[in-house]
């Protein structure tokens, strides 16, 4: 790939962390962040195949920004063909926009017993974005869409994703702590302007 359009990202960057400098409430977070989300979407030529590529056995999660005061940080998610999440929550407000392929998430809610699907698959495909969070909905598992082909989707969070204290589901429904960290030790320096 040529010179990356980082200015994408940065501005989207900026146009987030100007939103929660307003410190309004999440529901308007959720819609205004989806709005400004969008844009990045629509193209394919900032993110750094570094931080698309696939690993054999499971999925990757690449940061790429994470705000000075961990207000968010801006993830992206790299699934190889078949590969899934376990059921799982974030524990903060999330966006999920769709950037390559498809991914499908399965909402689950408390149930006797252990856990029951909450409502049918939602499918995402490019440009598409889904919200998260405990107000809205919080537990899931995510899969590749394709068996065949890498999905890469960009997702949002309200804190420091990598070092928030979080749950997996077993079965039962009982929560198995975890703190997912990141599969990159280095960002991409989209804050480079010598590249025009």
């Amino acid at each position: 790939m040529s010179v990356l359009n980082y200015q994408r990202l940065r501005d989207f960057v900026a146009q987030l962390a100007a939103l929660l400098d307003r410190q309004p409430d999440e529901a308007t977070i959720l819609a205004r962040g989806s709005e400004l989300l969008r844009p990045l979407l629509q193209h394919d030529d900032w993110l750094d195949e570094a931080f698309a590529q696939p690993h054999p056995q499971h999925y990757q999660q690449y940061l790429l920004h994470a705000d000075a005061q961990q207000r968010f940080s801006v993830v992206s998610f790299v699934w190889g063909p078949g590969q899934q999440t376990p059921v799982h929550d974030h524990r903060v407000w999330g966006l999920i926009g769709m950037l390559r392929g498809a991914e499908v998430s399965q909402s689950f809610r408390p149930a006797q017993g252990g856990l029951a699907a909450a409502g049918a698959p939602v499918r995402l495909d490019p440009g598409q974005i889904e919200a998260v969070s405990p107000r809205v909905g919080d537990i899931h598992r995510v899969s590749n869409a394709y068996d065949d082909r890498v999905s890469v989707s960009i997702h949002v969070y309200g804190a420091n994703i990598g070092a928030v204290k979080r749950a997996v589901y077993r079965d039962d429904g009982s929560e198995k702590p975890f703190i997912s960290g990141y599969s990159n030790r280095y960002l991409p320096n989209i804050w480079d302007l010598s590249h025009g």
